[in-house]
């Protein structure tokens, strides 16, 4: 008898515990149910839930940069982010709804450009200073110095976003791939239309993590199935492209497979300009706070190898991105780039800060 008071006294105990768990594991979803409940599903975006991650190259990453470096801890509230780079079809219905002029196809200024060159600086045959944008162009041979960009980036007279592969080209039948040739004042233009903005560079390194905080890649540390998962320069660059991943240029939206936030093409196929300045010394200065919350960038620009322009930072890649030089499909790769400035592998995605449903 006294066993069986044993035994029934340790199922007692069994069943008060699991019940306690299925309690609280009940508060829990319910919890959650509620917190999803108070978020609006927005067409074409997903909601990002926000926390706090470490920002900046993860250990082991043989090829980040010293601007990715250190890493620092940062917190982001949730924000909703658009789940492909804006496209073609969806930069068209913003011009046919403003009738606004892109960067690329206003007339040069001179004395504009003057103000972003060194002291001096001749000024180009009238003939280059037409409205157009920067082109790729493959080299002939082998190329010893990767850092000298100039060797594959051509001015091109009439390059824009409607014929972003110079004068005669067209987006006809490229309604799915991403807009390019976009400046930072077109894609805050388009953001100003739209009710939207650009994500600032946190935001955009925490969802491009898709919420894995070590990984180098979005998809793991593992570059053995890189084609399946980005569309980037396979092959001698920039000489050769084995087009592993089936495109030489520019790749429709949702080709590859998503994080686990669902943003497709968050590495690879085109860049993306993000809201932030660009100054080599920001992550430096984020180690004077043991976590910034949500760091909106650096007051202002500093680039002692570009001092004459103030550039805005740059993520996600591109087409072009190779291991030979920069990798730059890890999810803490970052670049700078002149916010007047418009090229054939630069795009950009929105975001838009929480908005709850009334309950």
């Amino acid at each position: 008898m006294m066993l069986n008071n044993t035994i029934l006294k340790k199922t007692l105990l069994f069943l008060s515990l699991v019940l306690t768990i299925m309690i609280a594991s009940c508060k829990q979803t319910k919890n959650i149910e509620i917190t999803q409940k108070n978020i609006v599903e927005i067409a074409g975006m997903v909601w990002i839930p926000g926390g706090t991650y470490d920002m900046g190259a993860s250990e082991g990453d043989g090829m980040a940069l010293p601007h990715e470096k250190p890493k620092h801890t940062v917190k982001v509230d949730g924000f909703y982010m658009d789940v492909t780079e804006v496209t073609n079809a969806e930069f068209s219905k913003f011009i046919d709804a403003t009738n606004y002029v892109t960067t690329a196809e206003r007339p040069v200024d001179w004395e504009l450009i003057k103000l972003q060159l060194p002291p001096g600086a001749s000024k180009p045959h009238d003939s280059l200073l037409r409205p157009g944008s920067l082109l790729f162009k493959k080299a002939k041979e082998s190329i010893s110095n990767l850092y000298d960009f100039s060797q594959w980036w051509k001015w091109t007279v009439g390059a824009n976003w409607q014929e972003p592969e110079g004068q005669g080209s067209s987006i006809v039948e490229k309604d799915n791939h991403p807009v390019v040739h976009v400046s930072y004042e077109d894609a805050m233009a388009y953001c100003n239309w739209a009710g939207r903005r650009l994500p600032t560079e946190a935001e955009w390194e925490f969802a491009a993590r898709g919420g894995k905080q070590n990984n180098i890649y979005f998809w793991g540390n593992s570059t053995d199935k890189l084609s399946s998962y980005v569309n980037s320069w396979e092959g001698e660059f920039p000489v050769d492209n084995t087009k592993a991943d089936g495109f030489e240029r520019s790749a429709p939206v949702k080709t590859y497979p998503s994080n686990d936030y669902g943003l497709y093409e968050i590495s690879g196929n085109v860049w993306e300009w993000t809201s932030d300045w660009y100054s080599i010394n920001y992550y430096k200065e984020c180690l004077s706070t043991s976590v910034t919350n949500n760091p909106r960038g650096p007051e202002k620009a500093y680039n002692p190898n570009n001092p004459y322009i103030e550039e805005r930072v740059i993520r996600g890649g591109s087409f072009l991105c190779n291991a030979s030089y920069c990798a730059s499909y890890r999810v803490s790769s970052r670049m700078a780039s002149d916010p007047g400035t418009s090229l054939e592998h630069l795009g950009f995605r929105t975001a838009l800060s929480q908005i709850k449903a009334s309950l």
